[in-house]
């Protein structure tokens, strides 16, 4: 089991995309979305994971993550809550941490995230200035909800 500090934002601008060094084209879809807890399949460059995540803390939650066949997990899209996440992810170094930029396609498209998970904490002077509004904490972002109820509205 692997506890995570999980922070996510908005993006300000695309001063992330020169920095990026890969991405992966994902589809994601849940089996259990509860307040509490989810079962996420993922598939992911030809392999797929399942991702139990527990825990009602917007920072921090218990994770537990297997490697499944391919072929089950397509099998399980049909038990799917909620619509297919569809999304490219890129991986952007920044002042020595990895961050993971979301851009989002299908009926989440114009969306991007961007999740910083670490195993502590991550002053905010040391978090780069493409970032824009933070989002952890706000239920509407995390990627159950997405699945559930689309594209968050934008604030006034």
């Amino acid at each position: 089991m692997a506890k995570e500090i999980e922070r996510k934002f908005l993006l300000a601008d695309e001063g992330w995309r020169g920095s990026a060094s890969s991405s992966s084209s994902i589809r994601q879809f849940y089996v259990v979305a509860a307040p509490d807890r989810t079962v996420r399949i993922r598939i992911r460059d030809g392999q797929a994971l399942l991702t139990l995540k527990f825990g009602a803390q917007a920072k921090a939650r218990d994770e537990f993550e297997y490697p499944i066949p391919l072929a089950e997990a397509e099998e399980m899209q049909a038990f799917a809550v909620g619509n297919v996440i569809e999304k490219t992810r890129y991986h952007v170094r920044h002042g020595g941490y990895l961050y993971e930029v979301d851009v989002f396609g299908g009926d989440l498209e114009g969306l991007v995230l961007a999740e910083l998970e670490t195993p502590g904490e991550v002053p905010d002077a040391a978090l780069p200035a493409w970032l824009g509004r933070e989002v952890t904490g706000q239920a509407a972002y995390y990627n159950a909800s997405l699945a559930l109820s689309g594209r968050p509205a934008e604030p006034s």
